[in-house]
């Protein structure tokens, strides 16, 4: 049987390991790209696909779905392909146009609109989180007056935890709301620069891998989740997560039930949650594997490659019965896995990272994410930090004093010029 693969955004290696999935398999499984111009320098074996158009960002849906149609009467489609947060909302209408299995583009538009998901699951009784989409700092100012302090501020639809901050005096909000509106998607001009405005849960924070098929979801890994207090960036993960079994099943209940109610049909997601003393509650989740290594993490840790899990998927075969019976098997190991990063100055041009070279302990894996050169400006998103180290050990405590000691053991070298410099 031959497949037809539409691939939305640039797919990183996962089309070039479909197609070579079909060579192996004795099946032919073609692939065509739709994205948008800047993920073309992004594309990895280009060659290899049998189409490629690129959209400019302004297009409308309407017109991805057009120009959709038109590779479908070339070559039928028989499959999406979406992997990562690029394009989804794409993918989706095109799925939905073609009769091509696909998330629906209503859960793309829960998962994407921050404030549309909160409200979606207190009105299908998931959980009572409060949330208010405000246009102002005033309304903020209203929000404080209802929900009280701290409360998070971050944009209506966004990633790498850029623009969220805590807001936990009203002295705060002015400059909250302006990093929040100022790191969102960009709005229509005829519609109001929105940002959201929710409690902030206090607990431990975990995030959850599942994969889903048919509407049936299984949970692969628990991860204990480290942010940054004030900007909420990840600092780091250990994984499985050190929970006593009960909250271990909260949280996978909460998160298969929510999963549930949004929608969500196939293939991998990333769900972050806080354990409040009320229970497990969702920050947010992603139609796609969870950033920031986990998906490595999670591979290493349970022998279950997510990645090619979900390209198999996209070509045909099922593969929940797969995961489930390797999760059940007595005899599977299950090993212990961290990550953790390092920060930025809050000023300064970066010069050099010092104590890179160890020696580190063996299974510590250090890596520079920044150049010389770049400029600093603290800890705004995922993008700021500097430098990750990976580890295992034979706990979860062990793999994460490895990588957080690689990462205390690096300076950082910096230029700071005069007019950087608060006088006294």
């Amino acid at each position: 049987m031959s497949e037809h693969v539409l691939v939305f955004g640039n797919g990183y290696d996962i089309p070039g390991r479909m197609r070579a999935l079909g060579a192996a398999t004795g099946r032919s499984i073609t692939t065509s790209v739709m994205c948008r111009p800047e993920h073309l320098t992004k594309l990895e074996e280009a060659e290899g696909h049998a189409r490629i158009i690129a959209v400019g960002a302004d297009a409308p849906v309407e017109h991805w779905v057009a120009l959709a149609r038109a590779i479908h009467a070339m070559e039928p489609v028989t499959r999406i392909g979406s992997f990562g947060d690029q394009c989804q909302e794409k993918a989706a209408a095109v799925g939905q146009a073609l009769g091509v299995p696909a998330h629906s583009p209503e859960t793309v538009r829960l998962v994407f609109d921050k404030f549309a998901m909160r409200q979606h699951l207190a009105e299908a009784g998931v959980e009572p989180t409060g949330s208010a989409a405000v246009g102002s700092t005033a309304a903020l100012h209203a929000f404080a007056a209802e929900h009280g302090y701290p409360y998070v501020v971050k944009p209506r639809s966004g990633t790498s935890s850029s623009g969220v901050a805590v807001v936990r005096t009203a002295d705060e909000a002015e400059a909250a709301f302006e990093r929040a509106r100022g790191a969102g998607e960009p709005a229509a001009a005829a519609e109001p620069a929105e940002v959201v405005a929710e409690p902030f849960l206090t607990g431990p924070q975990y995030s959850v891998e599942c994969f889903s098929e048919l509407g049936e979801h299984e949970v692969v890994a628990i991860t204990r989740k480290f942010s940054d207090p004030v900007s909420l960036v990840e600092l780091g993960h250990v994984m499985p997560a050190p929970l006593p079994p009960a909250e271990a099943e909260a949280i996978r209940a909460h998160v298969v039930t929510a999963l549930a109610a949004l929608g969500v049909e196939y293939g991998p997601t990333h769900t972050e949650v806080v354990l409040t003393e009320g229970g497990p509650r969702i920050i947010e989740t992603h139609l796609r594997v969870g950033g920031d290594e986990i998906w490595n993490m999670v591979t290493d840790a349970t022998g279950i490659d997510l990645v090619e899990n979900q390209l198999r998927q996209c070509t045909g075969e099922k593969v929940l019965p797969d995961i489930r019976a390797m999760l059940a098997d007595p005899a599977r190991a299950m090993h212990h896995e961290a990550i953790w990063f390092a920060g930025a100055p809050a000023a300064g041009v970066l010069v050099e990272v010092a104590g890179t070279g160890g020696p580190h302990p063996e299974g510590v894996r250090l890596e520079v994410l920044a150049n010389a050169g770049r400029m600093l400006d603290g800890l705004q998103s995922s993008d700021s930090r500097l430098a990750q180290a990976r580890a295992h050990g034979a706990t979860a405590e062990e793999a994460l004093a490895l990588a957080r000691d690689a990462i205390a053991r690096l300076e950082f070298i910096t230029r700071v010029s005069a007019g950087q410099v608060d006088l006294l």
